[in-house]
């Protein structure tokens, strides 16, 4: 088979010289690294499929008179050889097609290396960027578009000048695009507000936090608390105690139709704080909770509460899973808004801003500690990042050395090497 050799200074020249003489279906055999650049190993895949058609077909020699067994004509032996010759050709061309994938995942991870060297060229600080980004806890997903967008210096400048310069602009980027309510918003305006979340989020105390602010804006007799959650040992007597405390009413409810009765006779008050039960992401019965919100009510706002100590990924299944999966067979929920707890038993911040800021998700409160009311604080998008930079572990378990950081700038999407 005629192999050609194509050598360039990098893949995507090399890649042009083989699209050029071969087409677009050439067939990539290998690819490595040599001294004037990269050399790839290719041929044409029209050749291949010619070379297996054009084989000669082996005939059986027919019967001799005397021999036993049934009489088989050329015809039938041809075509039978024919088919065996094209199911053969496929074999070979789903076998270098395979091959093909493999080494065209190689060539996007080079391609892709070869743009992080380019960039990190006009940024000479871009690797130790992406790994303050990392040990942040922010998602690579999000720091490859923050990077990808990061404007190139029009004066050369000293690398450290041009570091800090970069420090700040990412920085900016996530305060700009995290997106917070007004101080006092979600108590101003009013309403029926359900908090809900996962087990452990903290749904109890914040829901008691939120009703001393509406108690004292409001006064104790415009405040009512619900709670759904009969499942819980103790977790109806404890909403209660801070009920009692407050002056406000507690009502405890099972169903639908007694939320959709108890929220009636509290028409009249200004805020009604519903603390429903906690339940994994992964429950069957976070949809019938959302079912029974939406059929006591239209005009339940549903707070989504996240746990700031929670990694990336599972915050993500949350927010799939109390929103609505929109891939799967539960109805899409409204969120009003979120609340992020926990933050002072966070070992960082940057997963939750990461998740809020890719969800668009607006930010109303942040709570940091058991005691009611001290401990919940209007969201500050600014304070909230600067948070999440302050402290970075020099050594991370978890953590990538800037060498092993041009993996990450491979998309999701990009075809990989086994």
């Amino acid at each position: 088979m005629n192999v050609q050799k194509f050598v360039a200074a990098n893949t995507r020249a090399a890649l042009h010289k083989v699209r050029l003489t071969l087409g677009e279906e050439a067939l990539i055999l290998s690819n490595r690294e040599v001294a004037e650049g990269v050399e790839i190993m290719a041929m044409s895949a029209a050749e291949v499929v010619g070379r297996v058609e054009t084989r000669p077909v082996g005939l059986k020699p027919d019967l001799q008179d005397g021999a036993t067994g049934p009489a088989v004509s050329p015809l039938v032996e041809k075509t039978a050889a024919l088919d065996q010759q094209a199911g053969l050709a496929k074999t070979l061309i789903d076998e270098i097609r395979a091959m093909q994938g493999m080494i065209a995942g190689q060539l996007t991870q080079m391609q892709q290396h070869e743009v992080w060297q380019e960039a990190g060229r006009q940024h000479p600080g871009l690797s130790k960027l992406l790994r303050e980004f990392l040990l942040a806890g922010f998602s690579p997903a999000l720091a490859r578009k923050l990077l990808s967008l990061l404007p190139a210096k029009a004066d050369a400048q000293p690398p450290h000048d041009d570091l800090e310069a970069g420090r700040k602009w990412l920085q900016a980027m996530l305060i700009r695009n995290l997106a917070t309510a007004k101080e006092g918003q979600m108590i101003a305006q009013g309403g029926v507000y359900a908090l809900i979340g996962p087990t452990g989020a903290g749904k109890t105390t914040t829901t008691a936090k939120l009703a001393a602010r509406a108690v004292m804006h409001y006064g104790a007799g415009k405040v009512a608390l619900v709670t759904t959650d009969s499942y819980r040992i103790g977790a109806h007597e404890q909403l209660r105690i801070y009920g009692k405390i407050l002056g406000v009413p507690v009502h405890a409810v099972k169903d639908t139709d007694d939320l959709r009765v108890t929220l009636l006779g509290l028409a009249g008050k200004s805020v009604v704080l519903i603390d429903t039960i906690g339940m994994s992401q992964r429950d069957r019965q976070v949809q019938e909770q959302a079912l029974m919100l939406h059929g006591a009510s239209t005009h339940v706002k549903k707070i989504l509460l996240l746990n700031a100590t929670s990694s990336g990924d599972t915050l993500d299944e949350v927010v799939r899973a109390y929103r609505g999966d929109p891939h799967g067979n539960g109805a899409q929920q409204v969120l009003h808004g979120c609340i992020m707890t926990k933050i002072d038993e966070a070992a960082s911040l940057g997963a939750v801003l990461d998740v809020l800021i890719r969800h668009r998700l607006t930010l109303h409160y942040v709570a940091n500690g058991q005691r009611v009311p001290e401990d919940l604080h209007a969201a500050n998008a600014t304070y909230l990042v600067h948070r999440a930079f302050k402290t970075l572990p020099q050594q991370a378990l978890h953590g990538l050395q800037e060498d092993e950081l041009s993996s990450l700038m491979v998309p999701a999407d990009a075809p990989r090497a086994p």
